[in-house]
């Protein structure tokens, strides 16, 4: 490929290379040349030109043509252009040549490709030349075949445009040869001859004046049996010319006149203009829908060619219009006409006032439709209240006008839901009566026409959730009033349960004591039903409906009226089998109607109620429904039927529905005993046994593979024309889906991606949930069944004939085959299919359907067969049929089977996977490259190739063997296949996609092999890139995606990035889908490329046509730009994703263009663009008073720089989003962003920095702005940006005023957005979150003068009036917990200024401290705060305990709402305990006089018990570590003035054992004992900070060992402390009482010190050590150990605690704790030989520990034991330990210490053993100080080795000789008796006395002076234990 590389073509490479490889030789030359044209020179300009026209002649494929005559186009532009002339001529000797082989057909096309980019690269450039040209491609044009025909015209459409006027004189002609080409019989024709007459309307302007209507009707009729590209093609053509029409330039048509003009399309499409009224008024055929759909469409391209504006003032005619379109009986001659009718209008509204109009303009066109439908309804309540029957046309008028009601309602339910709370003004300004109008309808004498009414209600309701409750008030009312007109019951209950159904869209919920109410309209509308035989009909509907619709508020409401309404369903039903057969004989036709539809909703009622409550369906609860549903499916119906008429098989076939449906989401195992007379049913429903109509099922295009959407067409579900586009498609009622096919969806939720529910017609209803629940139950019967309902399957099949037998055929393969449930569900449950008969009759049912002429099918039979490969997972039983398929592709030759079972290896390998049908793939692959390449027929290429890429994904690494072939036929065939068949070319690039997954990361690679198949993908994308098709260009697109995921180096981002802008405001969804993705993923690496990418595009945008729509906002600027207009859901995720990459990059670099971003979309108010809000008010008046010529001249043209409407609510909320990110990010980049001074002298360094403290006055408007604008959303966002901004900015100073802060001068700013927020109409969620705002304005210490502190404070002031009132004062709007949430948000937020005190108070109070706010209201807020604990420690007890909660609820929940309740206390429940406790430590804990203490708590210990309920009842909390601290530190502190106070009290009583709790049994109550409680909340003190501590944890199997951790400084103290109370504990308590806690006392205290004993880095003793080892020596010392009573249980206590002491990190600390036990308890208690074994054995271990720190704390604790006065306890220690202790003394004169520590471990040592001489008795001295005497000595150097001794070792030398001159005088006779012994221990003394007296007389003397003294220690402890 390299050598392509070349401005020449190099003829020799090209020559050496084998002929399959030629054509993409030369297409990569001609790429390669597209790019270097630019710095080509003009030398090679001759032989360029002969090298391309000689490719002209080499018979080029398609893309090679575009390419080869756009090179050469731009050869002579940028060259000489001597020659143009001739190789025009060239060109058109070529078109003229009468050559009509298919050989020379390329060559032909490629003169024609040339001919036209020559035209259109240099227009008027070629002079007159062009009548000639134009004469010869029309001549052409009639003699070529369609290829050739397509080619012609969109040469001829370049032409055109490269010459605009100047080709005046061949207009008409053009247009007469292409008119005749616009019905042709193929497509890409059609297309072509759209584009080439879209041109010419440019500049021809007969196409808009006289030829006008010609136009219509041709394009009318070009609609008639269009596929979807023709009909965006002809639509585009249409609806331009009709605009162009009322263009001012010389307007002949009116506005009227246009619209009439595209009426009679909509109504009677191609057959011409009205001939009489006669023939209007007979009905006549209907129009074909094609036409109407692509008529609808030019509705939305005229009015979009005219813009936005021209809408806004002729929005009125227009809606009058198209409503006029819906009301005329052509467009509604049968149910489903009318329904696809008012689907086109409703799309023809949506589409342009949802995207048009900004939100002043669509508030301004809810208006007109609240005008029209009053207007509709006034006439329709003529005709009804017309009695004298004068009136004979109304009846008809009614009827039409239920359809414009449907639309007009519909449209206006979505324009408020997308206006949301900016729809307020609407409902509040009486002069529009939106609610009224709306209502009105209700009463419409047609269910269509109130449905929508409804649905619109709900639709008010979910925009603005206020209404919500006073709307169903008001429906409540009604029913009440109208209860005698059936309208009015039916009209009503819609909208009640409308309104029911969209509570789930309102976070704050409605009054519980809503559903009460409509459990008793619905009761008493049920009850009353048989009374008045007019009504029972509507009042039984409509008392199931709003059961039904009650359902969907959840369990937490439906548990309450659960047994009435089991009792309920109960009773609709008979009882038994008797009654069941008595009431058959009872009834007529219409009580047996009502009593249908009454069955038909209860199993309805049912069926909400299992989707919507799961929690309450328990095995009782099953069990009692499945009685009335028993029933109903015994219920024999067609009897009756057969009696009473037909008219009754609706409301049968209704029940058949219902009960279906339930059962579907019941488990199969509780009806098991109903399976057979079940499927004989269902069996029956759906091969339309008792059904004389075809009725096919509609899941079966939703049950295929998704992949498979390219061979049925279903990707038009993925089309911006969705909606309409639906009412097209084969075998399914799609698009014929209406309110009034079921109105139980009225309150159910709407499917992803619709605007409004759509049940089907109820024939297709029913045979869908037959299909549905015969996959359900399918796999659980068992195999003799299957076999008989397989062979009937066939039986059935055979039968039917024609139309019928696919019908049939259909829907048994959805039910049995593609049924997820049914394969799937065998294969998920590892169950078979069954023995081998039933296999063979399956697998025969399959292979009929493969060879099946209709295309759904055979995908159907291919994705059964997969599936059946899966189940039965055998590899004999693949290999069959994987063989069958091979033999029948072998021998057929037609295209039906050819596709069938090419399409059945693919689906084989997808289901099976590489593995399992690894041994097929050579052949499989050998056999579909070979079909893939038949072009003959292009819809077997389709299938083959569609089937290659299934194999190549699921193969995966396998495939690795076969990716060279298939490339190279991927590319051949993209170079050779007509653009025209685009199935072709998207099923390629699935292909080339699935190949560059297969090589995967190997792309990167730089191997010979891997670089041809990277450049060979990228020649593929290149083509697919260029292709006509948007579906093409997205293949392109995610491939090119895919290979910059895995060899990144590689794309190149230059030309990649343009490109995909361009596509951003491409027409077609899925390409701008495409587009979005793939940016989402380059800017995750690469966003600043990317960016700057998409701006040199802006900046050549100038000199090229592209309605490109980047400006100095640059790439970030269209996508905020596409957030207001796009509405798919994935699109506007994937918008958010990538503006989030690229704001994570880029915002902290470019700071001020970020924030200008979002400062311009904020600043976008509802209507006006101007971003200054004085400046908008004024440009808004203006634009009003614009002349309509003025208008008109801007028309089509407005001004692309500005976004067409102002940006819409919801982009404001994610540009609010955007600015709290923004801060984030600079918080985290660098501090220098919140420092005013240092940003101020960076700027000054380098002025392009930005930091963003430069811009605080823009990010407080922006939050300004959110915070104040009327949509809830964007005041929440606002609300959250302001918080985050003060919290940043609190601190920040004022370097212009020392001891001010920046954020002081927008305290007016932060009270006016605040402000709004407490209005009594505000929803709770704000308020809350703007008491968050309130408290952390006070608390961040801005503000230091409270009198300007007032404004924010006095809100606070005002809700806590508000929270004070208790419950239900107000009207309540919204459910009780968001009263909750609203009620503990003030709570907190005075909580949290009350903890922010704190600060203050630690220095001296300021006289304007933040106190002196809150103490006025303390007295209110603390008893507030301490229900809210209460309440708080109530909700979160485990469940087992909720029959204890209080029956009336708490202070602020309602028993209702506990589970929504709990979250909002959560939240809250933190800072008001630390408030609480912060407010008891001030108090004294009740102590002081205060009156108010005293009755805000009651006793302490009733405080005791919240606080420890609280802390207890939260373990599971994330809470604030530190505030956790600080609480339990004031809550310790408490517990010890508590304890002192018992203990002095104590103190005057005589004896022990009177006093403390727990009296003489030891019995402490919980609840009522003091210690109790304190236990409770220290054991959870401790276990919070030590989870080690909790044996429950550490036992249990999961539980991985803990590492001893240091905790924080404050955790420390607060461990400690808690120790140190625990420790105090036993004393309160009377002996009896001591006993109970004193061993978790005991375990506790020893856990602690086991924890926290860690090696510190200076040997110091950690707080909580200290502590423990102080509580261990108080407890052993307590006087309660001398108390007779206990004394035995003591002693085991003290015995076992010294046992279970295991050794920590710190050795030092144990020895110590070991210590203590022996210091401080009697040997009788210690002198155990178990417990004495295991002590010594510690000392031993630390004798011998390494660490001369341990050994010397060592030496001093064996000191403190020999020393103890009880010789019994310390002499075993002494003969143990004594020895080892020599021994270790001795050894030290061969290893001398060489360090400090080293050295004083020594000493401690030798000081152990004087002491024992000490000790000794008189007779034993001499032999003790044979120890010890020559051991000194061994310290001693000689003269030589104390000069160069280290400092410590001659230390040792100083100090042995001074103890030796010391221990001499204290015991003369046995020292000397020693020396004596040993001369050689004479020698070395006296020699180190002489050296020592030489070397410092004066230093010996003062040595000498003072040698009894003992030094003292040098290791000093911070605190004596002993």
């Amino acid at each position: 490929m390299e050598l392509a590389h070349s401005l020449l073509l190099n003829e020799d490479a090209l020559a050496q290379i084998t002929e399959a490889k030629r054509p993409v030789f030369i297409f990569e030359w001609l790429r390669f040349l597209d790019k270097v044209f630019i710095a080509a020179n003009k030398e090679k300009q001759k032989k360029l030109v002969e090298q391309l026209t000689g490719l002209i002649s080499s018979a080029p494929g398609p893309p090679t043509r575009k390419l080869l005559a756009k090179n050469l186009a731009t050869l002579y532009s940028i060259g000489d252009t001597f020659t143009v002339f001739q190789t025009l001529d060239k060109c058109n000797d070529i078109i003229k040549s009468k050559d009509d082989t298919p050989a020379y057909l390329p060559t032909k096309l490629a003169a024609v490709a040339c001919v036209g980019a020559f035209y259109e690269k240099m227009g008027r450039m070629l002079g007159s030349s062009f009548p000639e040209t134009i004469n010869n491609l029309l001549k052409a044009l009639k003699s070529a075949e369609s290829q050739g025909r397509g080619e012609i015209l969109l040469s001829l459409q370049k032409v055109l445009s490269g010459l605009g006027g100047a080709a005046a004189s061949c207009h008409r002609d053009i247009y007469k040869n292409a008119r005749s080409i616009l019905t042709d019989r193929s497509m890409a024709v059609r297309c072509a001859v759209a584009k080439c007459l879209l041109e010419l309307q440019n500049e021809a302007m007969f196409m808009w004046t006289t030829e006008l209507e010609n136009v219509a009707t041709l394009c009318f009729k070009a609609l008639e049996g269009s596929n979807y590209g023709v009909r965006v093609a002809v639509s585009k053509l249409l609806g331009t010319v009709m605009a162009t029409a009322l263009m001012p330039k010389q307007a002949r048509a009116t506005l009227e006149e246009v619209l009439e003009l595209m009426a009679t399309g909509f109504l009677r499409g191609g057959s011409g203009f009205l001939k009489s009224g006669g023939e209007m008024l007979k009905g006549g055929a209907s129009v074909s829908r094609e036409v109407r759909v692509g008529v609808t469409q030019a509705y939305v391209v005229f009015v979009t060619t005219l813009g936005g504006q021209w809408l806004e003032r002729n929005f009125a005619t227009f809606l009058s219009h198209v409503l006029e379109l819906v009301a005329h009986p052509r467009a509604t001659q049968t149910h489903v006409e009318a329904v696809y009718s008012r689907r086109c209008v409703s799309f023809a509204l949506r589409a342009t006032l949802g995207g048009l109009l900004g939100e002043k303009a669509q508030i301004a066109a809810t208006k007109e439709l609240c005008q029209a439908i009053s207007k509709q309804m006034r006439a329709v309540e003529a005709v009804v209240n017309d009695t004298s029957g004068e009136n004979k046309a109304g009846a008809a008028d009614v009827s039409a006008s239920q359809h414009v009601m449907v639309c007009a309602l519909k449209e206006l339910g979505s324009l408020v839901q997308s206006l949301s709370a900016t729809a307020s003004p609407l409902i509040q300004e009486p002069s529009i009566g939106l609610l009224e109008t709306v209502t009105s309808v209700l009463l419409h004498p047609s269910m269509a026409a109130r449905l929508a009414a409804a649905w619109c209600l709900r639709c008010v309701a979910v925009a603005l959730p206020y209404q919500l409750t006073p709307l169903l008030d008001r429906c409540a009312e009604c029913i009440n009033n109208l209860k005698s007109s059936p309208e009015a019951v039916s009209g009503y209950s819609f909208a009640m349960a409308a309104l029911l159904g969209g509570v789930h869209q309102c976070p704050l919920g409605i009054p519980h004591s809503k559903g009460k109410m409509v459990v008793s309209i619905a009761e008493d509308l049920l009850r009353t039903a048989a009374q008045n035989s007019r009504l029972s009909l509507q009042r039984t509907q409509a008392g199931w409906l709003l059961l039904g619709a009650l359902m969907t508020l959840g369990s937490s409401l439906v548990r309450y009226h659960l047994p009435k309404m089991l009792l309920l369903w109960r009773n609709v039903f008979p009882r038994s089998q008797k009654e069941l057969e008595a009431e058959k004989a009872r009834g007529d036709s219409f009580t047996w109607q009502v009593t249908l539809e009454g069955r038909a909703g209860a199993l309805c009622a049912m069926r909400s109620f299992v989707a919507h409550c799961p929690e309450l369906l328990t095995e009782d609860v099953i069990r009692r429904l499945m009685t009335p549903i028993e029933c109903a499916m015994t219920m024999i119906v067609p009897a009756v039927i057969k009696v009473h008429g037909a008219h009754l098989k609706a409301s049968a076939a209704m029940v058949r529905l219902r009960l279906y449906d339930i059962l579907a989401l019941l488990p199969p195992k509780t009806y098991e005993g109903s399976f057979n007379a079940l499927l004989r049913e269902l069996v029956a429903e759906f091969t339309l046994t008792d059904n004389s109509a075809n009725t096919t099922t509609s899941l079966l295009r939703s049950l295929c593979h998704y992949d498979d959407s390219v061979l049925m067409g279903s990707w038009l579900q993925e089309t911006d024309h969705k909606s309409i586009e639906d009412q097209l498609q084969p075998n399914s009622a799609s698009g014929s889906g209406a309110l009034e096919h079921d109105p139980s969806s009225i309150y159910l939720r709407v499917p992803v991606g619709e605007s409004i529910p759509g049940p089907l017609p109820l024939g297709v209803s029913v045979i869908d949930a037959s299909v549905a629940l015969f996959g359900v139950v399918f796999p659980h019967v068992s195999f003799k069944h299957r076999l008989q309902m397989l062979d009937h399957f066939a039986e059935c099949i055979r039968q039917a004939k024609g139309v019928r037998q696919q019908a049939v055929q259909l829907n048994i393969f959805t039910a049995s085959f593609s049924h997820p449930c049914c394969l799937q569900g065998l294969a998920e449950n590892k169950s078979t299919l069954g023995p081998e008969e039933v296999r063979k009759s399956a697998l025969a049912l399959v292979m009929g359907a493969l060879d099946n002429p209709n295309p759904i099918l055979r995908c159907a039979a291919g994705e059964a067969l997969g599936r059946m490969a899966q189940v039965v997972g055998e590899a004999s039983f693949i290999a069959r049929m994987a063989q069958h398929s091979f033999d029948k592709l072998k021998s057929a030759r037609d295209v039906v089977s050819r596709t069938g079972h090419s399409l059945a290896l693919g689906c084989l390998h997808r289901y099976v996977g590489g593995i399992g049908s690894g041994q097929h793939l050579k052949t499989s692959v050998s056999i579909l490259l070979a079909l893939a390449q038949d072009g003959s027929s292009h819809e077997v290429q389709t299938w083959a190739l569609h089937s290659l890429a299934l194999i190549v994904d699921s193969s995966g690494p396998m495939y690795r063997g076969y990716v060279e072939p298939t490339l190279s036929l991927v590319l051949t065939l993209l170079l050779t296949v007509p653009p025209s068949h685009t199935e072709v070319h998207q099923c390629l690039g699935r292909c080339l996609g699935a190949l560059i997954t297969t090589v995967g990361p190997e792309l990167q690679g730089n191997s010979a092999t891997i670089s041809t198949i990277r450049s060979s993908c990228l020649v593929g994308c290149a083509i697919m890139q260029d292709h006509s098709d948007s579906l093409v260009q997205a293949a392109a697109i995610s491939c090119l995606q895919q290979l910059h995921m895995f060899a990144p180096r590689h794309v190149n981002l230059s030309s990649l990035v343009p490109c995909l802008c361009v596509h951003l405001c491409s027409s077609h969804l899925l390409l701008r889908r495409a587009a979005v993705a793939c940016l989402r993923q380059l800017v995750q690496r690469e966003a600043a490329e990317v960016c700057e990418y998409a701006m040199s595009l802006a900046r050549k945008a100038g000199d090229t046509k592209d309605n490109l729509n980047i400006t100095e906002t640059g790439l970030e600027g269209v996508l905020f730009g596409m957030l207001d207009r796009e509405t798919d859901r994935k699109l506007c995720s994937d918008i958010h994703d990538t503006l989030g990459h690229m704001l994570s990059s880029l915002a902290v670099e470019k700071l001020a263009h970020w924030l200008k971003l979002c400062k311009d979309v904020l600043a976008a108010s509802t209507g006006a663009l101007g971003f200054d809000i004085g400046k908008e008010e004024e440009d808004s008046e203006k634009k009003d008073e614009m002349d309509d010529d003025i208008m008109f001249t801007g028309l089509g043209e407005d001004d692309k720089s500005k976004p067409s409407v102002a940006p819409r609510w919801v982009t404001r909320v994610f540009a609010a989003d955007c600015l709290c990110r923004i801060i984030h990010l600079c918080e985290n980049a660098d501090k220098v962003h919140f420092d005013l001074a240092a940003a101020r002298a960076a700027k000054a360094k380098n002025p392009k920095g930005d930091l963003l403290v430069l811009h605080l006055s823009d990010l407080i408007r922006m939050a300004f702005m959110a915070a104040t604008d009327n949509s809830n959303q964007l005041r929440m966002a606002g609300l959250q940006a302001l918080e985050d901004i003060i919290k940043k900015f609190a601190a920040v100073p004022e370097p212009e005023f020392p001891g001010h802060v920046i954020l002081e001068q927008y305290q007016a700013n932060v009270g006016a957005a605040l402000r709004p927020a407490f209005s009594p109409d505000t929803p709770s969620d704000i308020t809350a979150k703007a008491c968050q705002v309130c408290s952390t304005w006070i608390g961040s210490g801005v503000v230091s003068d409270l009198n300007d502190l007032r404004r924010v404070h006095n809100l606070l002031v005002s809700s806590l009036d508000k929270v004070q009132t208790g419950k239900g004062t107000s009207i309540q709007l919204y459910s009780e917990s968001a009263t909750t949430m609203e009620k503990l948000a003030v709570l907190k937020a005075w909580a949290e200024v009350r903890v922010e005190d704190v600060g203050e108070e630690a220095g001296i109070l300021p006289p304007d401290s933040l106190i002196t706010l809150v103490q006025p209201e303390l007295p209110v807020l603390s008893r507030l705060w301490l229900a809210a604990l209460r309440d708080y420690a109530l909700l979160t007890l485990p469940p087992e305990f909720a029959s204890q909660l209080p029956p009336d609820g708490g202070a602020f929940y309602t028993p209702e709402t506990i589970d929504t309740a709990r979250l909002h206390y959560r939240n809250s429940w933190a800072p008001i305990l630390h408030a609480v406790a912060l407010w008891l430590n001030s108090t004294g804990f009740g102590a002081n006089e205060g009156n108010y203490v005293r009755t805000g708590i009651g006793c302490s210990g009733q405080t005791h018990l919240t606080l420890s309920e609280c802390f207890l009842s939260h373990r599971s909390a994330d809470s604030n570590a530190i505030l956790e601290v600080e609480l339990g530190m004031i809550v310790i502190n408490y517990l010890q003035k508590g304890l002192n106070g018992s203990g002095e009290e104590g103190g005057e009583k005589e004896s022990v054992s009177a006093l403390g709790e727990g009296g003489d049994t030891g019995e402490l109550l919980p609840g009522k004992s003091l210690v109790f409680a304190a236990m409770e909340l220290l054991v959870f003190i401790l276990v919070r900070h030590l989870p080690q501590l909790n044996t429950r944890v550490s036992d249990s199997p999961s539980h991985i060992p803990y590492r001893p951790q240091s905790l924080s400084e404050d955790s420390t103290h607060l461990v400690a402390a808690t120790v140190s109370v625990l420790a105090e504990l036993p004393g309160l308590c009377s002996p009896a009482g001591s006993m109970t806690i004193l061993p978790t006392v005991l375990f506790l205290i020893t856990g602690v010190l086991r924890e926290t004993a860690l090696k510190t880095h200076d040997n110091s003793v950690p707080p909580p050590v200290s502590a423990a080892l102080q509580g261990i020596k108080a407890i052993i010392t307590s006087p309660l150990a001398r108390v007779e009573k206990t004394q035995v249980r003591w002693t085991s206590l003290v015995r076992s605690s010294l046992a279970s002491s295991r050794p920590s990190v710190d050795e030092v600390s144990m020895l110590t704790a070991i210590t203590l036990f022996l210091l401080s308890a009697s040997a009788e208690v210690l002198g155990v030989t178990t417990l004495q074994k295991g002590c010594i054995d510690r000392y031993r271990n630390s004798l011998n520990s390494s660490d001369p720190w341990v050994q010397a704390r060592c030496y001093q604790m064996l000191l403190s034991v020999f020393q103890h006065p009880s010789r019994g306890l310390s002499t075993p220690y002494i003969h143990a330990l004594a020895p080892l202790v020599v021994e270790k003394l001795k050894a030290v004169e061969r290893s001398r210490p060489s360090s400090p520590p080293e050295l004083q471990a020594v000493q401690e040592g030798v000081k152990v053993l004087e002491n024992l001489v000490a000790m000794g008795e008189e007779q034993n001295r001499e032999s003790l100080l044979a120890l010890l005497v020559p051991t000194l000595v061994s310290y001693l150097l000689d003269e030589n080795a104390f000069s160069s001794a280290f400092p410590a070792s001659k230390g040792l030398h100083e100090f042995a000789l001074q103890d030796l001159m010391r221990i001499g005088p204290l015991y003369p006779a046995a020292f000397k008796a020693v020396i004596g012994a040993a001369p050689d221990l004479k020698t070395r003394l006296e020699t180190a006395i002489r050296a020592n007296q030489a070397s410092s007389k004066a230093k010996a003397a003062a040595r000498l002076a003072q040698p009894t003294v003992q030094a003292p220690p040098t290791i000093k402890l911070k605190t004596s234990f002993f």
